[in-house]
């Protein structure tokens, strides 16, 4: 289960996720609209992983993100920003394609180890409500492709504009609405 906790965050993450975006040459610089989001549960329990699909600057993105109690060290260069949580404190915000705990997400999801995770909702210590999900995902065969290494070797690719699909042995595929995107493949 993802626990979100009614709490405050300042600043908001659609406020983070934009002004960091503006500065990535991938990204584009304008406004951000939060289509939906999904969760993996960190096996540890001890880092959450939240993916954004958004719009941003007339493209549609496909963003994970951990967030950590402390800073991760050696990952300066891959932090979003920092958020003040009511409940949880300072939390470190990474973007997740340099994440470990978020790429064996992905991997364990790709070889069929791993689902996303179910949502609660806690306040004052107990579950006040269960989210449904905004996002599905779901993995199929991508057929083989070449140079694929031995299992647990292949390299988890992650699509950071949506519309571009990489190649791999699976894919992951993720829903919203009436739309779906590749975001994911092992290769």
């Amino acid at each position: 289960m993802a626990i979100i906790h009614k709490a405050t965050l300042t600043p908001k993450k659609p406020d983070l996720i934009s002004a960091w975006l503006d500065s990535q040459s991938w990204a584009g610089q304008g406004s951000t609209d939060v289509l939906g989001t999904y969760r993996f549960d960190d096996p540890a329990g001890e880092v959450g992983v939240e993916v954004f699909l958004l719009r941003h600057a007339g493209q549609l993105l496909h963003l994970p993100l951990t967030y950590r109690g402390a800073p991760l060290p050696d990952h300066g260069d891959h932090l979003v920003g920092t958020l003040e949580h009511s409940v949880l404190g300072t939390r470190w915000v990474y973007d997740g394609s340099a994440d470990e705990v978020a790429l064996t997400c992905f991997r364990q999801a790709l070889e069929g180890e791993q689902e996303q995770a179910e949502l609660e909702v806690w306040d004052e210590g107990r579950v006040v409500e269960h989210r449904p999900q905004q996002v599905l995902i779901f993995r199929e065969t991508g057929g083989e492709s070449e140079g694929s290494g031995a299992a647990g070797e292949e390299q988890v690719l992650l699509t950071r504009v949506l519309g571009e699909e990489p190649e791999g042995t699976w894919r992951l595929l993720a829903r919203y609405g009436d739309q779906q995107w590749v975001v994911a493949a092992l290769a």
